[in-house]
């Protein structure tokens, strides 16, 4: 009996992981690749287990893709950026300070309902940077429907959603090392 639990969870997490649209995947990966000619970086942004997703994909794409990448994970950074401006702004005013003309946003928020998370999707928006979205629960969450590209977890468990997330990221990783071993 208890042996059914995780069958039903790892059940789960792969129809999740296959509802994907893998033409979103090679879009967000064309749009890496030209950031990455463009001499612009990857920032990505998240809050809890989402902020150590976007910490092991940013190096994952300096480490094994040879694109600068950056989160704001930053403890003093956090503090202080929320501690002045606020917490639902201090993802907003780090954009304002670190994001350049070449780069990509991307944003992950289970909910899709973190103020600071769409409040950093308005600033994206604002500057013009490509906003790329991962969102869960209610598809009709505010930060699923700002995005260039919007990915979306049809799951209102926590770990599900995340893990769905950080599979897509990383498969993104992957293609882009394959498709730089065959050039």
């Amino acid at each position: 009996m208890k042996s059914s639990f995780f069958e039903q969870f790892y059940e789960q997490i792969n129809n999740k992981a296959k509802s994907v649209n893998s033409n979103k995947l090679i879009e967000l990966s064309k749009l890496i690749r030209s950031t990455k000619l463009n001499s612009g970086k990857i920032i990505i942004v998240g809050n809890g287990g989402s902020a150590a997703i976007a910490s092991h994909v940013a190096i994952d794409l300096t480490k094994a893709v040879n694109i600068r990448s950056i989160n704001f994970n930053e403890a003093s950074l956090l503090t202080c950026f929320s501690n002045d401006y606020g917490y639902e702004n201090w993802v907003e005013k780090a954009l304002d300070f670190y994001a350049d003309n070449n780069d990509i946003v991307i944003l992950i928020s289970s909910s899709g309902q973190s103020k600071n998370i769409i409040n950093g999707a308005m600033k994206a928006i604002e500057m013009k940077l490509p906003l790329i979205t991962l969102t869960g629960f209610s598809a009709n969450n505010p930060l699923n429907k700002l995005g260039d590209i919007n990915f979306w977890v049809d799951s209102s468990t926590y770990n599900i959603v995340e893990s769905i997330h950080q599979m897509w990221l990383l498969s993104v990783i992957d293609y882009l090392i394959e498709e730089d071993s065959l050039e």
